[in-house]
């Protein structure tokens, strides 16, 4: 039985008509955003002459006494605000409309909470830079990139892996993030969120529901310099070291607009398929890792093998972009292409399902 179905010809134009609504939002938002945050308004000073003052992040900053020219940049920035408030209205209105239709299609696929999980951490600008989706749920961004849906029960999890690239710079954290961290941000999407013990790297909410914060060992086990955490919250998650995502972390990225159960849309980054299906197969590989894990690492690797395969051949396993990885993971390639089968028609039965 084939591990993924094809979408559909109305499935397709769906999703397309959905990531092009959803960029144009994107896009609207993020202007709006910059050329329109904070305020803008007059102030009489001590010597009874106005200045217009811009406010932006809490500070007020003076563009200068009134004038023709600082009257004109009021008007400008109060009529484009208002105009692009409107814009960005409207096309939050369009996504809106198309969620419902897309659950009708069943092209909702992310777990709702994963969904807010990643949105909060995209809008913080960790998405992509100091946080990449990695486990189960990379699943959804390989299936997107190959037009497909992969079968369920491989897709089936009550937990979301972030993997922590301690390489990013925690001074370009909002200052709002900093304070509390992870465990911040998680308990502000759900008050349940604690962390399971002190310094650890695991937080679950009252439906057992659970945030993993993983990072690569440090090539000097003996250094305490790497970062382990967003905070210095000691409530804050801790990042537990693990042998093998060095691996996920140097692998080239790749980007995909996902759809969440409601039917909205939503940016992943996740590490290269190429990369997840190697990394899983050497996990399949490993002894002292749980025998049921291992059986569902192996069906993994080969279901985004087979993905690279037969949609994504433009991505070789013995491209020069994998050249970060070592040679021992590299060599596994060959071992991930398709099993021989049997007689087809041995699998054709003449009798219902009785």
């Amino acid at each position: 039985m084939s591990k993924f179905r094809e979408l559909s010809s109305e499935q397709i134009r769906q999703l397309i008509d959905t990531e092009q609504a959803y960029d144009v939002y994107q896009t609207s938002l993020k202007e709006y955003e910059l050329r329109f945050s904070g305020s803008m308004s007059w102030k009489k000073s001590t010597n009874d002459k106005e200045y217009l003052y811009k406010k932006t992040n809490g500070i007020w900053k003076s563009l200068g006494p009134r004038a023709a020219e600082t009257e004109a940049i009021f008007g400008q920035f109060h009529t484009g605000r208002e105009s692009s408030k409107t814009r960005v209205s409207r096309l939050a209105k369009r996504l809106d409309e198309l969620a419902p239709v897309n659950r009708a299609m069943a092209l909702g696929r992310v777990p709702l909470l994963t969904a807010r999980i990643i949105r909060a951490l995209d809008k913080s600008g960790l998405i992509g830079t100091a946080v990449d989706v990695v486990g189960t749920n990379a699943l959804f961004a390989y299936e997107r990139m190959a037009g497909v849906q992969i079968a369920g029960g491989l897709l089936s999890t009550q937990d979301v892996d972030l993997l922590f690239d301690s390489r990013f710079s925690l001074r370009l954290i909002s200052k709002d993030f900093s304070h509390k961290g992870l465990i911040g941000l998680l308990q502000k999407i759900d008050h349940s969120f604690v962390p399971l013990v002190r310094n650890g790297y695991r937080a679950a909410n009252r439906d057992g529901f659970l945030v993993d914060l993983i990072k690569p060992t440090p090539k000097d086990r003996m250094s305490t310099r790497e970062k382990a955490r967003f905070s210095a919250d000691e409530e804050d998650l801790q990042a537990i070291e693990i042998e093998g995502l060095a691996w996920l972390v140097n692998s080239p990225k790749t980007s995909a607009v996902v759809i969440d159960e409601k039917g909205y849309p939503l940016d992943y980054t996740c590490p290269d398929p190429r990369a997840f299906a190697l990394h899983k197969l050497w996990l399949s590989r490993r002894a002292d890792r749980d025998a049921a894990k291992r059986v569902r690492d192996e069906l993994q690797a080969r279901t985004v093998a087979g993905l690279i395969r037969t949609r994504l051949p433009h991505l070789s396993f013995e491209a020069n972009d994998l050249q970060a990885l070592p040679m021992a993971l590299r060599q596994l390639a060959p071992e991930l292409e398709p099993m021989p089968e049997g007689d087809p028609d041995e699998s054709l039965s003449l009798t219902p399902n009785w």
